[in-house]
């Protein structure tokens, strides 16, 4: 039409645009690369035509938001925990992970399984246990219970009866706490009365 505007001529890349947007969406943002995708495609363009139009300045960028993954100390967190103090999201996490790697389940069964002969108090079950972590290729597992094995008895003893050392433990260690603040100067009386009187309190 005379006087009318004419029509831009379709470009080169003008068919390959909507792959490219695609592409990019998908998280392909590398411009060689989608070069060569495009001349698989036909695209007899140059490479700088491909540059120009995904430059930022030249279109509007598609990000992708890519969840954030858990750390593996929250991971950790997350294993050592009782199941019950989860969120309804950690837990939903949790099984996503364990779910991709088979050694991470097998090292999340046995401990949850340790922890269950732990709170339980059923030391009887500590061998099948044993079993259960040497059968797996978890190499600090294994040496956690060559410890076991070699304090057999009272780990069983320590894992089946009400009673236990820990009242004696805390002690001793609230004396090594007083020595220390004295530098290791005070003699056997002053560190007596020091026990003496903190016990007193």
């Amino acid at each position: 039409m005379l006087g009318g505007r004419r029509q831009p001529r379709p470009g080169q890349l003008d068919p390959f645009k909507p792959h490219l947007d695609k592409r990019w969406a998908e998280g392909l943002t590398n411009a060689i690369q989608l070069h060569s995708e495009l001349q698989s495609l036909g695209y007899r363009g140059s490479y700088q035509i491909i540059s120009d139009y995904l430059r930022p300045g030249r279109r509007r960028r598609i990000r992708v938001v890519r969840p954030v993954l858990p750390g593996a100390r929250q991971v950790t967190r997350w294993i050592m925990r009782h199941p019950d103090r989860l969120s309804e999201r950690e837990d939903q996490q949790l099984t996503e992970i364990l779910a991709r790697c088979p050694e991470l389940a097998a090292a999340h069964r046995l401990v949850r399984g340790f922890a269950e002969i732990l709170s339980t108090r059923t030391g009887q079950h500590l061998k099948d246990w044993v079993v259960s972590a040497r059968a797996e290729g978890l190499p600090d597992l294994h040496s956690f219970a060559t410890g076991l094995e070699k304090g057999w008895d009272a780990v069983v003893q320590g894992l089946t009866s009400r009673w236990n050392s820990g009242p004696v433990e805390g002690r001793v260690n609230h004396i090594e706490m007083i020595e220390r603040r004295m530098f290791g100067r005070a003699k056997l009386p002053l560190l007596r009365k020091r026990v003496l009187l903190t016990a007193a309190r």
